[in-house]
């Protein structure tokens, strides 16, 4: 199953919290798999949060404390200033650097139903030129 949502950010540089969407797509996925195959027990799978744009990404983190994400903003920033050498003509060479290090995608299991993250992990959309729409792909596949 593959589910886009919209993602709308504010700033330039924002954080956005999805792991709500995530985890509601993946219910719904649970649910019509298990009217389809008349599943007994919930299934196991694997969810994919894809971003297809060059300055955002998505990441997995602490969503306890928002500092965390103060912080990763300031080291972002502190390893991928904007720089005059930089050529390409937009002026967003930096939000370039930064998706690349933190990643276009991340892969979650499903066990029992549910995605498995960690006490304190939440799935972020990460804007690194924004404001802006942005899309997310999920794709949820259960066995």
């Amino acid at each position: 199953m593959t589910i886009e949502f919209t993602v709308t950010t504010s700033y330039k540089t924002e954080f956005v919290d999805i792991t709500q969407k995530v985890k509601s797509a993946v219910k719904q996925a649970v649910k019509e798999f298990s009217e389809k195959n008349g599943a007994i027990q919930s299934p196991e799978g694997v969810c994919r949060i894809f971003c297809p744009h060059t300055t955002a990404a998505v990441t997995i983190n602490e969503n306890a404390d928002q500092d965390v994400l103060h912080d990763l903003e300031i080291g972002l920033d502190k390893a991928f200033p904007d720089r005059v050498e930089f050529r390409h003509s937009e002026g967003n060479s930096s939000a370039h650097l930064k998706s690349s290090c933190v990643g276009a995608s991340e892969t979650v299991l499903i066990n029992d139903g549910r995605l498995v993250l960690g006490t304190w992990q939440g799935i972020y959309f990460c804007e690194f030129d924004g404001p802006r729409n942005r899309k997310c792909i999920l794709q949820i596949h259960l066995y």
